[in-house]
This record gives C-alpha cells, sequence and structure tokens, in this order.
C-alpha cells in the first residue's frame, strides 16, 4: 500500500508539472504580432503589385530570416493565408522595454499616408529598423526632416507571387545588400547616426539563442499551421491516463507480492 501510495503521488508530481511547464512558443521566435492600422500606411521591401500601401486594417507581422544582423520582416493578412509584403530590415536599439507592441511612423504631409518605420517586440530592448528603396527614401527624408535607410541595390518592388522560402533569391539579395543612410539634403549620413545597435552582450546572447534555436523553417506555409485554438490539453489528458494506468499496475504488482 505504501509503495502503490507513493508511486501515485511521483507520478501526480510529473503531471501537474506537465501542466504547469511552459510550452516553447514560435510566437516567440518568429515574433508573431497582429496589428491593426486606423489608417492607410506605406510600406518598403518586396510587396504583392498593389500593396505598397496598406489599406486600414489587420495585419500579422513575422519574422522569416533574423540568423545575421540583417532581419527579414513579412506582413500577411489577418488569418496568415496571403504574404503582402517582405522587408528588409536592422535592429535598432532602444533604452527602455515595454510590455506592448510599438510600431514607429514618419509623418508625412496631410493626405499621404505615414511611412512604417520601425516595429519593436514586446519586451525586446531593440526592434527592426525598415530599410526603404534609395528613391523613397530621398523622398521620406526630405518630407519628414529625418535621415531614412536605404539600399542603393536595385531589389524588385513589386512581385506577383509572395515570397515563401527563406534562402529565395530575392532574400538573398537582401541580406547582402549595402545598407545606407541619408539625410534630407541627400547627403549619405553613417548608420550609427540613426540606429543605435543592441549591446554587445545583447550580441552574444542572440548569437548563442541562434546556435541552439531550431532550424528557422524552409517555406512559411500558413495553411499548415495549427490553429490558434490548438492547446496542451490533449497531451496533458494522454498523460493523466498513462498516469493512472501505471498507478493499477503498481498497485496489481503490489498485491502479487509476498
Amino acid at each position: 500500500m505504501k509503495l502503490f501510495k507513493a508511486v501515485t503521488t511521483v507520478l501526480s508530481i510529473a503531471l501537474l508539472s506537465a501542466a504547469l511547464a511552459p510550452g516553447a512558443k514560435a510566437d516567440d521566435w518568429t515574433k508573431t504580432t497582429t496589428i491593426t492600422f486606423s489608417g492607410p500606411v506605406e510600406i518598403p521591401g518586396v510587396h504583392l503589385t498593389g500593396w505598397g500601401v496598406l489599406p486600414a486594417g489587420t495585419y500579422v507581422f513575422k519574422i522569416l530570416d533574423s540568423q545575421s544582423d540583417r532581419h527579414i520582416v513579412q506582413i500577411f493578412n489577418k488569418d496568415q493565408t496571403a504574404i503582402y509584403a517582405t522587408i528588409l530590415a536592422i535592429p535598432n536599439y532602444r533604452l527602455k522595454a515595454t510590455d506592448k507592441t510599438v510600431m514607429t511612423f514618419r509623418e508625412r504631409p496631410a493626405g499621404q499616408p505615414e511611412a512604417l518605420r520601425a516595429w519593436f517586440y514586446p519586451g525586446m530592448n531593440w526592434g527592426e529598423e525598415f530599410v526603404y528603396p534609395k528613391a523613397k527614401a530621398i523622398a521620406l527624408a526630405k518630407a519628414t526632416n529625418t535621415a531614412v535607410l536605404y539600399t542603393p541595390a536595385e531589389i524588385p518592388i513589386e512581385v506577383t507571387e509572395p515570397v515563401k522560402l527563406a534562402d529565395a533569391p530575392v532574400v538573398a539579395e537582401m541580406k547582402r545588400a549595402p545598407i545606407m543612410a541619408i539625410k534630407p539634403t541627400g547627403e549619405d549620413v553613417q548608420l550609427a547616426q540613426v540606429v543605435t545597435p543592441p549591446p554587445a552582450q545583447i550580441q552574444i546572447a542572440q548569437a548563442q539563442t541562434r546556435a541552439i534555436a531550431p532550424a528557422t523553417p524552409v517555406a512559411i506555409e500558413a495553411e499548415n499551421r495549427l490553429p490558434a485554438t490548438a492547446s496542451t490539453l490533449p497531451l496533458i489528458g494522454l498523460l493523466g491516463l498513462m498516469a493512472l494506468g501505471g498507478a493499477f499496475a503498481v498497485r496489481a504488482f503490489a498485491r502479487r507480492l509476498p
């Protein structure tokens, strides 16, 4: 009887631990974030034809690739069944993290959509500063009287098919493209005057995280993902049945002992 109680207690503790242990969240790795814009927003990067300006509505932002100092961000529709844009970004550091998502914009004259500048994930001290094509960056710098990141590389702006592969040619081109900043006067300026990279210790921690993190999926297939309602409850129930079965088996074995 004592043996039965001891085993039952151990199994119960194991089951409780499984129920309370936090599961690995893909959202933390891809920084999946749902954003609702109250007005139209202009975006940089490679976008589907006709989607250079996002209408007011709800969108999902994700990191497609963050394996270097170049990050690739993608914008989906609310249901994650369509990819509207693939954007080049670099980390931009802030001193104080917040517990909410922060999106920053470059204000435009009345009647023109605000231009997306940066995206900060909750709890993170660094976010994604977006890079514009040179011609658009020059126009934004003059309109906002601030320096704007740009790439002089000739990366296509519009595509007819969404970018789904982390190793797609356009993504590879983005990751090796030079990044510069331009002032309202049209002169180039050092990146350090526009963005602040994460401190060295944070960069080391990021490198260690990348070393142990699961490989980034080669393709993003939103329709194959588990629905948002999926949970660990079925697994917990299965563990409960296994625990009860094990307890009865031990009890039966104990009864046979002299």
